[in-house]
C-alpha cells in the first residue's frame, strides 16, 4: 500500500498495537510527551521537526513548558497513513522511549 493512502481505522489500531501511548480520534493518531524542563521539551521539537521535514510530513506540535503534544494525520488522504505511523515511530525514537 502506498505510504499516503488512508488506512481503515482497524489497520491503524494494528499499527499503533506497537507504538506505546499513541490514540486515534478524529481522523488522526496523537501523543503527548513530559520531559524535565522547557528546554529539554523544546529539543525534543527541535529533532521532530529536523524529522519532519526530511520526511516531508509535518506534524501539528503544541508545546506547553515540559509537555509537548504531537497530532499526526495526512490532510490529502483525509486521514491517517503510512506515513503518520512511520513519523510517530521515529517521534517514539526521538523522544527515547
Amino acid at each position: 500500500m502506498h505510504a499516503r493512502t488512508r488506512l481503515a481505522d482497524d489497520d491503524v489500531r494494528k499499527g499503533l498495537e506497537r507504538l506505546g501511548g499513541w490514540r486515534l480520534a478524529a481522523g488522526a493518531i496523537g501523543r503527548e510527551f513530559r520531559f524535565a524542563s522547557l528546554v529539554e521539551a523544546f529539543g525534543f521539537l527541535a529533532r521532530v521537526a529536523l524529522a519532519a521535514e526530511s520526511l516531508g510530513h509535518h506534524p501539528e506540535l503544541t508545546s506547553n513548558y515540559d509537555r509537548v503534544s504531537v497530532k499526526l494525520t495526512t490532510h490529502d488522504a483525509g486521514g491517517v497513513t503510512g506515513l503518520d505511523l512511520a513519523l510517530a515511530e521515529r517521534i517514539d525514537q526521538l523522544a527515547g522511549r
